[in-house]
């Protein structure tokens, strides 16, 4: 299901026997835009310090209570390596993370995704056919594109967005999904162009993200944004029409392979 990314913000974590802080960030990688880390502000219980956290890490969700609950003891995450998370994390820094808690990074062998009980228990599950899909596309963004870089969602809310012809609006919140921790669609507000509206573009459209000057940059122009989906705040989530959604992501792979430019 698609999550927004500013409800998931703020949600408290809990470890196998006690509350550790709450979610103050979600690092992704711009070349595959999966959430890769989890910030956590580890508030009056280790003052002053954050962590950071795989989503492999997450056994049960608890969305009505807004509570991730986390394979580790608070001890565990007490002893984990201390990095700057408002430093950029190197593979330096994920290597140490991820060698202290004995597991396969997600550069690896691809056993990161899919196979963690997001919304159940916990148990491990063969992957679907749908998440065999996405890895695949993942394997092969990271052999296209080997300065994979994690970006802050923090960060780039509020980034102004130009098509190929001109600026279109601004990201307004980010839709996850919680099966495999992927960016599925940024929600931009398009009102300064084009008055009351909001659309979903996907990050197959995105080209490139400018830091010094808070900006995405689309490779479409300003009609293709206008023709994309409509997103209605005040609906929920789940009303968002599955079909129009898989026939839109079928139109961007197909573009995609191509080597078309490709449509939001």
């Amino acid at each position: 299901m698609l999550r927004h990314e500013s409800d998931m913000n703020g949600y408290a974590i809990h470890a196998s026997d006690g509350p550790i802080g709450t979610v103050r960030d979600f690092l992704f990688d711009d070349a595959t835009w999966m959430v890769r880390w989890l910030v956590v502000d580890t508030g009056n219980w280790l003052p002053g310090r954050e962590i950071l956290l795989p989503p492999s890490a997450v056994g049960q969700v608890n969305h009505m209570g807004h509570q991730f609950n986390v394979k580790l003891t608070r001890q565990q995450v007490k002893d984990c390596p201390n990095i700057d998370t408002h430093l950029p994390v190197s593979r330096q820094h994920e290597t140490s993370l991820y060698d202290y808690y004995g597991w396969s990074p997600y550069w690896g062998d691809g056993a990161h995704m899919g196979l963690v009980g997001y919304g159940g228990g916990g148990e491990i599950e063969p992957p679907s056919t749908e998440l065999m899909r996405r890895e695949k596309e993942i394997d092969d963004a990271k052999r296209s594109k080997n300065d994979i870089t994690l970006r802050s969602v923090k960060e780039v809310n509020g980034y102004h967005i130009h098509a190929n012809d001109g600026e279109i609006g601004h990201v307004e919140d980010f839709l996850v999904e919680d099966s495999d921790w992927s960016i599925r669609y940024l929600i931009v507000d398009t009102t300064n162009w084009w008055p009351a509206t909001r659309v979903l573009i996907s990050p197959m459209s995105v080209q490139t993200i400018q830091w010094a000057d808070r900006l995405v940059n689309l490779r479409v122009d300003r009609q293709t944004v206008k023709e994309s989906l409509p997103y209605d705040s005040l609906a929920k989530i789940d009303t968002v029409d599955p079909a129009n959604i898989h026939k839109y992501d079928n139109k961007l792979r197909k573009r995609r392979r191509l080597s078309l430019p490709v449509t939001v």
